[in-house]
């Protein structure tokens, strides 16, 4: 398949089949973060694999809404401050490397016929406490991989994309509201 084609029909799905995703396609989702660049190679990112339901229903209760209760697995995708390059300013780039690693597994993850979600808006220390996370790494996104019960979200998002023209600048930036 095309890449193109791949990054229009990954979505964040919000609801999975009650059915558990094979090891060996998680290590494949899993291999997509781990090559992931990042700067100056410092891979600061650690993938927590939550398969175990007790523990599944503690991390999705880290989470406002029930739907993430459906998915089979969720991989907490977490930060590792002290590894990460920091810019002349001093600006950390974990959150950078981390994004970059979390967009190749989703992207797997769809290659692989199987949906996610990219939560940020979570109790993030009650998640720590749950991962027992040592000081310095920080859970930066829950990520629920599993089956697509439905393909909604997938269908709406396309409609909800903004245009080139809205989002392009050639040689220098300018603002012109676009209208639709």
């Amino acid at each position: 398949m095309a890449f193109i084609d791949l990054a229009k029909q990954r979505y964040s799905a919000r609801k999975y089949q009650d059915k558990p995703v094979e090891k060996e396609l998680l290590l494949q989702v899993l291999e997509a973060g781990r090559i992931a660049p990042s700067a100056k190679n410092k891979q600061p990112w650690h993938f927590v694999v939550i398969t175990n339901e007790e523990i599944l229903s503690d991390i999705s209760d880290c989470y406002a809404r029930n739907w993430l209760k459906t998915a089979k697995c969720i991989i907490v995708v977490c930060g590792d401050h002290h590894q990460a390059w920091r810019r002349a300013d001093g600006k950390s780039h974990t959150d950078v490397d981390v994004a970059i690693a979390i967009d190749h597994m989703t992207l797997a993850a769809t290659d692989l016929g199987l949906a996610t979600c990219w939560i940020c808006k979570f109790d993030v220390i009650k998640c720590a406490e749950t991962l027992d996370l040592p000081e310095g790494v920080e859970p930066i996104a829950l990520i629920p991989v599993g089956y697509p019960a439905d393909n909604e979200n997938c269908k709406q998002q396309a409609k909800l994309r903004k245009s080139i023209k809205e989002i392009v600048h050639w040689d220098k930036f300018y603002y012109k509201p676009f209208k639709r």
